[in-house]
């Protein structure tokens, strides 16, 4: 199971780039399914947010490994992507996840730091 996520999410379209911005989605998609195909990640999903009056519009969750998903945030291709989603979305942001397993031990340094800093 995954411990581990990388969050990947977007706001709106650049005025005037909204059609690069689908070629570009489309390119994070077949990345992401070539990554989940040979195994480098557990999986991913696409969400859609209904419109709700906030500037995130969606995202990626892309699921794995700590140390499978650190290669890939450090990766050329990752970064090649990310720089020319930048360029056709507003917001546009990668953030690292922890899910699963690795939940509880983040709860408990949470806690544990309240109760230290109290």
């Amino acid at each position: 199971m995954a411990d581990a996520g990388l969050f990947i999410g977007w706001g709106g379209a650049v005025y005037g780039r909204e059609e690069k911005g689908i070629q570009v989605f489309n390119e994070a998609v077949d990345y992401f399914t070539g990554l989940q195909q040979a195994g480098q990640i557990e999986g991913f999903e696409t969400v859609f947010l209904e419109p709700h009056g906030g500037d995130l519009n969606g995202f990626f969750l892309l699921r794995g490994g700590r140390e499978q998903l650190g290669r890939i945030r450090g990766s050329d291709e990752l970064n090649r992507l990310t720089t020319r989603a930048g360029q056709v979305v507003q917001g546009f942001g990668v953030v690292g996840a922890l899910l699963g397993d690795a939940i509880p031990s983040q709860v408990g340094a949470y806690l544990e730091a309240v109760s230290e800093l109290s």
